[in-house]
C-alpha cells in the first residue's frame, strides 16, 4: 500500500520549491486586510514577530478573523454559480468565486437540503463531480467550491494551486482565510434559496477549510471531514505530498516556529469552539495515510470523544492517494453519502 501510495504521489512532477518568504513587508504584505492588521498596523516589527502578533490577537478573536460582508453578486450560469470573494487578492481569476451545482430533484413540499463540497489540494476540476452527482440523486443538493487558487481561479503563471499551501507563511494564511468565507458565502446562497439545512463535506486540505468554516458558522449542521489531522504545520512538514514545501521552509525557519505562524488556520486551536455547537460530524481517515499521518489523525478522533461530540470515525483500509482508487473510493462515497442521507 505504501509503495503505491508513493506511485500515486509522485506521478506528478510539477512541483516547485520556491523561495521562503514571510509574506509581510515583501513584494506583497498579505495581511494587510486582516481585522487585526488593520487594527495593529506593523511598527517595527520584524516579520516574524509580527506573525506571531497577528496569531494571537487573532486567536482571541477568530469570529472577526473570519468574519465578512456577504456577497451581493451572486449569479447562477448554467450550473455554474459565481460571486466575488469577500476577500481580495492580487489575483482578478482568484477573486471570482466558482461553484459547480448539482441540483437535486425535490418532490413538492418536501424539506430541502443542501451540502458544500469543498475538495482536496490541487484537485482538478472534474474531481469530486461524481460524489456531487451521487449526492444530489440521494435528494440532496450540492455544490462543488472551487477552492483559492485552483481550477477556475487559478492564476495563469501556475500549473499547480501552489499559492494555496506554500513557503509563503502569510499568503498561505490568507488563502486559508479566503477558503473559509467563500464557504460561508455559498451558506449564505443557499439561505437565500431557501434551504433549511446545511452540510459540508471536505477532503484533506479541503477538511481543514471545512472545519474551520464550521467552527465559526453554526448553519453547517452535518459534517464530513473526509481525511483529518491536527496542526495544519505539522502536515506540511511531514506529508509526503508537501515535502517540495517543507525544504523551502526549512531553510528558514524550525517546526516549532511555523507551527506558530501558522496557528491561527490549525483546527485543535477551534476544536472547543466547535465543540459548542449541535453538530453531526463524520471523521474518515485512512490507515496507511503517509500525507495526513495517522497519529494525528487518532489525535482528532480521541479529542472528538473527550468532547463528547456527536460523531462518527471511519478507518478505511487504504491511503490518502488510493481513497481516489478503485475500490477504496467507492467505499469513501458510501460513508459519505449514507451519512448525509441519514442527518440532513
Amino acid at each position: 500500500m505504501y509503495d503505491w501510495e508513493n506511485r500515486l504521489c509522485f506521478r506528478s512532477t510539477d512541483r516547485v520549491i520556491r523561495p521562503f518568504e514571510w509574506g509581510i513587508g515583501e513584494s506583497h504584505d498579505w495581511s494587510r486586510e486582516w481585522p487585526q492588521a488593520r487594527r495593529s498596523p506593523r511598527n517595527g516589527h520584524d516579520p516574524e514577530s509580527y506573525l506571531r502578533l497577528l496569531n494571537r490577537s487573532a486567536l482571541d478573536s477568530s469570529a472577526e478573523f473570519f468574519d465578512y460582508t456577504p456577497p451581493v453578486d451572486f449569479r447562477l450560469e448554467g450550473n455554474l454559480l459565481k460571486f466575488t470573494s469577500a476577500v481580495k487578492t492580487p489575483y482578478p481569476e482568484n477573486n471570482l468565486v466558482h461553484g459547480q451545482w448539482f441540483p437535486a430533484k425535490h418532490k413538492p413540499g418536501a424539506r430541502r437540503v443542501a451540502v458544500i463540497v469543498v475538495p482536496h489540494f490541487n484537485a482538478s476540476v472534474l474531481q469530486h463531480n461524481a460524489l456531487c452527482a451521487g449526492i444530489a440523486k440521494l435528494g440532496i443538493s450540492a455544490l462543488r467550491l472551487s477552492p483559492p487558487y485552483h481550477d477556475y481561479r487559478m492564476p495563469a503563471e501556475l500549473t499547480r494551486a501552489d499559492y494555496a499551501v506554500s513557503s509563503n507563511v502569510a499568503r498561505t494564511i490568507d488563502a486559508t482565510r479566503q477558503a473559509v468565507i467563500d464557504t460561508r458565502s455559498v451558506a449564505d446562497w443557499f439561505q437565500r434559496e431557501g434551504f433549511s439545512r446545511i452540510g459540508i463535506v471536505g477532503t484533506s486540505l479541503g477538511s481543514c477549510y471545512a472545519f474551520l468554516a464550521s467552527a465559526h458558522d453554526p448553519r453547517l449542521e452535518v459534517n464530513v471531514f473526509n481525511h483529518v489531522s491536527t496542526w495544519f504545520a505539522d502536515v506540511v512538514w511531514e506529508g509526503l505530498s508537501t515535502q517540495h514545501i517543507r525544504k523551502s521552509l526549512e531553510t528558514a525557519v524550525t517546526l516549532d516556529q511555523i507551527r506558530e505562524a501558522w496557528g491561527v488556520i490549525s483546527p485543535p486551536h477551534y476544536i472547543d469552539r466547535y465543540a459548542t455547537h449541535k453538530k453531526k460530524s463524520l471523521f474518515i481517515y485512512a490507515r496507511y495515510d503517509t500525507t495526513f499521518p495517522v497519529r494525528f489523525s487518532q489525535q482528532v478522533i480521541e479529542k472528538a470523544r473527550e468532547l463528547k461530540l456527536d460523531h462518527k470515525s471511519v478507518v478505511l483500509p487504504c491511503g490518502h492517494y488510493t481513497v481516489g482508487e478503485t475500490p477504496f473510493k467507492f467505499l469513501d462515497g458510501y460513508h459519505i453519502c449514507s451519512y448525509l442521507k441519514r442527518n440532513l
